[in-house]
């Protein structure tokens, strides 16, 4: 039985690391090791999810989870077919409301996190801060670089980088207007607003 000792790590790594590890070998028995229950909570709805059964138990440090395949996958919900692209509309370099630093962390792990999917947006539009993550000093750059290699179209707002004086240090992807934000916007089969 493999072991990963995640008890280090924090959010989201615990839980994408499981499942790298339970894609790439379905069949074979694993023990993870977590530092608390928010990611014992996590790996275990992921790999119930997944059809794994568990077994947890109390260890130093955190909590053992031993994950065995019990069944098939958890069947998704069928949903209606989409048409069109999926946008990511990103206008702001915090995820969520209250405090910015925690919003920079959690923007940051949801772009990383993302990295790890099957599906991704394809084309992610920045604007208003949404800018500042595409540009240099920014601790999501090495993620974006990620997703733009998974082929996702990433446009920042020139108005926007111009507004904040980023023109010049844009990173990753390319400069848009907004013609192109308004037509992707209505031709979008989904968009997701971050």
């Amino acid at each position: 039985m493999k072991e990963l000792d995640l008890r280090a790590q924090q959010c989201p790594y615990p839980v994408v690391q499981t499942r790298k590890e339970l894609l790439n070998n379905p069949e074979q028995p694993l023990t993870v090791l977590v530092g608390d229950e928010t990611a014992r909570d996590n790996v275990t709805r992921l790999a119930t999810g997944m059809g794994f059964g568990i077994e947890t138990a109390t260890i130093d440090g955190g909590y053992s989870l031993a994950l065995t395949r019990n069944g098939e996958t958890a069947k998704e919900q069928d949903s209606p077919a989409v048409t069109g692209k999926t946008i990511a509309l990103i206008d702001s370099d915090c995820l969520g409301r209250g405090d910015d630093e925690l919003g920079h962390i959690l923007m940051k792990n949801y772009l990383i996190t993302l990295t790890e999917m099957e599906q991704v947006p394809d084309k992610m539009l920045l604007l208003n801060a949404g800018v500042k993550l595409a540009c240099a000093g920014s601790d999501a750059i090495e993620a974006l670089e990620k997703i733009a290699c998974m082929g996702v179209d990433i446009a920042s707002c020139g108005l926007c980088l111009e507004f904040f004086g980023l023109k010049e240090k844009l990173q990753i992807g390319r400069t848009t207007n907004m013609m192109e934000v308004a037509e992707s916007l209505q031709t979008a089969g989904r968009i997701i607003r971050l």
